[in-house]
Order: C-alpha cells, then structure tokens, then sequence
C-alpha cells in the first residue's frame, strides 16, 4: 500500500479527514514532459485509452503527450503515482496516531498503532515525521476516485473549495459584511477561492508556483476511514 502525505502547517490533513477536502494537485515532474514543451508547445495531455495501451493487462493510469495534428498518436506518455479505485494510507506521525502504552510490558515502552505494538526505536524517525512513517499503519486512508492532468491555474472556484479552501465573511456591521475565502494558518482573506489557493499553493509547493502555471495530476478522492 501506497501512501500520500498531506501539509499540516496549513492543517491540510485535518481537511481531509473533515470531509473539506476531496481533491489534490501534484506538480507532474517527469523529465519527458519538459522536453516536449520546448519541442512541441501545442501538445495536450490526455489520458491514454485501454485501446492504446502497450499492454492490455496493465492498470497503471498513463497520460499521453499529444500533438494537436494528430489524433492518435501518442509521443511520450506520463505515469500517475496513483490509479483510480487505488486506496492510499493518509500519512501522520506516529505520535499523532498511537493509542495507550501497554502497561503490562512497560519496561518495553511499547505503543499501539492499530492492532500492533511498536517500541520508541522501531517507529524511529516516524515519531516526529511521517516522511518515515508505515503506510500499512496508518488508521485512514483515502480511495482515489478520478486523476485528470492540467494546467495548475485551469482550477475552478468550486475545485479552490474542494482543495480545502474554505467560504467566510470579512467587515462589520458598521460597514457590511461581504464573502471572504481563507486558508488554515492565514487570517488574510480574499476576494475569490482562486486568489485563496493561489496563496496557498505558493506556501505549500513553493514561491512562484502559481505564476509558474505548471502541469498537476489532479486527484479526486473519498475519504474511507
């Protein structure tokens, strides 16, 4: 099982596990796909039909890089991380998810995570980062419903809300009050989601990101437990 990681200084996981937050974009970094936006600018990305596919047994979700004169040639193709119906482990620190000391085995020091017990030395790193963490004990996970590739500014307003962008109000009564959108770990409030998730991406993936416009995988999630 594979796992996902969601930012927590910007409380994107407690998001998540709300309900708030149903989709995710990740900026695609395969090396193919910036050669062929210096060769061919009018490619599209599309997703590769069972059709086309080299092999027909294979149920990886691939993305073909199209030039728009041709209709069924593929030049490259992009693997997703994940695949529709994949069900992913949330990622959190050990020391967020474990459950009461065995006291019977106190000298051990060890700590339950799901149904099993671990020791201090074999959660490890994991304790304080879940970078480290086992995704088969993790106690929620998310089963991925649809993956679409796009440019990162082609998000709509009801998509910005789906990130984990949430709806307020922002005046007085003296004045009036009048639609704001926020993000967790920002009290900035703006006019619109997308002014909201452009803010936020750029504190999440890293400075510039939005004006940089880039490709992401864009996945549609349920939460399942």
């Amino acid at each position: 099982m594979k796992k996902i990681m969601f930012n927590d200084k910007y409380s994107l996981t407690q998001a998540v596990l709300d309900g708030r937050k149903t989709t995710t974009r990740r900026i695609v970094t395969d090396k193919k796909l910036h050669y062929w936006k210096c060769s061919c600018p009018d490619m599209v990305i599309v997703r590769v039909p069972e059709s086309q596919k080299l092999k027909t047994d294979d149920d990886n979700t691939y993305f073909g890089i199209k030039d728009k004169i041709s209709s069924e040639y593929y030049c490259d193709t992009i693997t997703s991380p994940y695949k529709v119906d994949e069900v992913v482990a949330i990622a959190q620190r050990y020391k967020d998810v474990v459950g009461k000391r065995d006291e019977a085995q106190e000298t051990l020091c060890l700590y339950k995570i799901g149904e099993k017990y671990l020791t201090m030395e074999e959660m490890g790193a994991g304790w304080n980062n879940k970078l480290f963490v086992r995704a088969d004990l993790m106690p929620h996970h998310i089963r991925i419903t649809d993956i679409k590739v796009e440019r990162l500014q082609n998000i709509s307003d009801e998509d910005c809300l789906k990130e984990g962008i949430y709806k307020g109000q922002c005046g007085s009564a003296d004045t009036h009050f009048m639609d704001a959108y926020y993000y967790k770990g920002d009290i900035q409030p703006y006019c619109t989601p997308r002014g909201s998730f452009a803010a936020l991406i750029d504190k999440v993936s890293g400075k510039g990101t939005w004006l940089k416009n880039p490709y992401v995988f864009c996945y549609s999630f349920k939460l399942i437990d």
